[in-house]
C-alpha cells in the first residue's frame, strides 16, 4: 500500500525514492545488504521514468548536471563496493532520512528568481560527496542534491527535480554496478516490487513535470519517515 504513494510523492519532486523504499524496509526489519540493492534498482526505475517526464518539460539543465555527476558516478561506485557494519549503516541512514523528512515537509520548497552559476570545483566537491554516501547507503543522492541546488540558488524548483532525477539514476547504476561486483546479490522477489513502485513513479512522474501539490500525501510519508528514522537511531 504504502511503495506505491513512496515512489509517486518521490517521481513528483524528481526523486527515485531510495530513502523512502529504506525507510520502509527498516520499519519490517530487513538486512542492509538487502536494503541497499533493493533500493537502488527501484531508484533506477522510478528516477529514470522521472527523469524523462521532466526532460520532456524541458526543464534540464546538462551544464548543472554534469558539475556533479563527473565525480558522483566513480564514487557512487566506490561506495557501493564498500560494506560496512550494520549499527553503522543504520545511524548513517537515519541522518540522511532526515534530510528526506524536511523535503517532504517543504522546509526546502523555497526558489528564488535569482539564479547563481556554480562554479566546477563547487560541483565536483558536492557531487563526489554525496556519490560515495549514494552507493555506500544505497540512495541516490538526490534528498541532499536537490535542497543544496535550491538553498545555493543554483538553479529553480523544476530544474532541480530535472538534475536531481537523473542524477540518482547514474549514482543508483553506478552504486547497484559496485554492490554486485563485490558479490551482492538481488532477490527474485524485488521485481515484484519494482512493478508496484513503477505505478507510483509513472503518475507522479508525469503530474510532477506538471504540476501538482498533495500534501497530506506528504505529511503522511513524512511521519512514515520519522517513525522509521526513530528506529534505525535507536535498534
Amino acid at each position: 500500500m504504502l511503495l506505491p504513494i513512496v515512489s509517486f510523492l518521490y517521481a513528483s519532486v524528481g526523486h527515485g525514492g531510495a530513502s523512502g523504499y529504506l525507510a520502509l524496509m527498516a520499519l519490517f526489519s530487513f538486512l542492509p545488504e538487502v536494503m541497499k540493492p533493493t533500493a537502488l534498482l527501484l531508484n533506477l526505475f522510478v528516477a529514470g521514468i522521472s527523469f524523462y517526464y521532466y526532460y520532456k518539460e524541458g526543464f534540464f539543465n546538462k551544464k548543472l548536471f554534469f558539475s556533479f555527476a563527473l565525480t558522483s558516478i566513480p564514487l557512487a561506485f566506490f561506495g557501493g563496493t564498500i560494506d560496512i557494519d550494520a549499527s553503522i549503516y543504520k545511524k548513517i541512514l537515519a541522518v540522511l532520512l532526515v534530510f528526506a523528512i524536511l523535503k517532504m515537509l517543504n522546509v526546502f520548497g523555497k526558489e528564488s528568481e535569482k539564479i547563481n552559476q556554480v562554479k566546477l570545483w563547487h560541483g565536483l566537491l558536492v557531487g563526489g560527496i554525496i556519490g560515495f554516501f549514494s552507493g555506500l547507503i544505497g540512495i541516490g543522492g538526490g534528498i541532499i542534491l536537490t535542497p543544496l541546488i535550491l538553498l545555493l540558488h543554483w538553479g529553480n524548483m523544476k530544474e532541480a527535480a530535472a538534475v536531481s532525477a537523473l542524477f540518482i539514476w547514474v549514482n543508483s547504476a553506478a552504486g547497484l554496478v559496485g554492490q554486485l561486483s563485490s558479490g551482492v546479490q538481488i532477490e527474485s522477489d524485488t521485481l515484484v516490487l519494482v512493478g508496484v513502485a513503477l505505478i507510483g513513479g509513472v503518475f507522479g512522474g508525469y503530474l510532477g513535470s506538471k504540476k501538482i501539490n498533495n500534501q497530506s500525501l506528504r505529511y503522511m510519508l513524512a511521519f512514515v519517515l520519522v517513525i522509521a528514522c526513530v528506529k534505525l537511531m535507536f535498534t
